[in-house]
């Protein structure tokens, strides 16, 4: 069987995030945390939008490639370093993922494309760049929201779901309100958005 860049791209994709030093307990098993992270956002995508063309399907993938080699410590801890910090890793990742799919063959436009979802430009204007956004936000409302809450106060949490809230469609406000969250958190997102 002949590989497929589109393959070969998953794979070193895998391959980069198998390496995370950091790993989370999911179903009483253990993974590199950022490995799961690509899974459940490749995952989340083709659930929601199966029809995605295959630059959305590898920024997915890619979304968080290697995000420990830049620790947020490494930055000054207030508002400012925090946006820093996120600029630099949405580079770093659109960077890393652009020289994988040069060495599997992907051409200029492909990977130009690539790191543009990537680095989430035009939000709200682009539509793909809005899926992925969308995508981003699900997989935050289903698989870390309860870890936030068990780290920050309700009037905090509250100001993170609306945030999140605001980043998304309409089509993916409906998708995030099927996922099957505990009573309490229900609650919570029903208190932030006044529903």
């Amino acid at each position: 069987m002949t590989k497929t860049p589109f393959y070969t791209a998953s794979e070193l994709i895998d391959a980069e995030n198998a390496q995370d030093p950091n790993s989370e307990l999911f179903e009483s098993k253990s993974y590199p945390k950022e490995l799961l992270y690509s899974k459940r956002m490749y995952t989340q995508l083709m659930e929601f939008y199966p029809e995605a063309s295959e630059e959305v399907q590898i920024a997915s993938k890619a979304q968080h490639i290697c995000r420990w080699k830049i620790a947020r410590n490494s930055y000054p801890m207030d508002r400012l370093g925090y946006l820093t910090w996120r600029g630099e890793l949405k580079k770093f990742h659109a960077g890393t993922t652009a020289s994988i799919l040069e060495k599997v063959g992907y051409d200029a436009a492909f990977i130009t494309r690539v790191s543009f979802l990537i680095e989430k430009k035009q939000l709200k204007k682009d539509e793909e760049t809005q899926l992925l956004e969308d995508v981003i936000c699900l997989v935050f409302l289903e698989f870390y929201l309860d870890p936030f809450v068990q780290k920050h106060d309700r009037e905090k949490m509250k100001n993170i779901i609306l945030k999140t809230w605001s980043k998304m469609s309409d089509k993916g406000h409906q998708e995030a309100l099927k996922i099957n969250y505990s009573a309490t958190n229900l609650q919570l997102i029903k208190e932030s958005l006044g529903l």
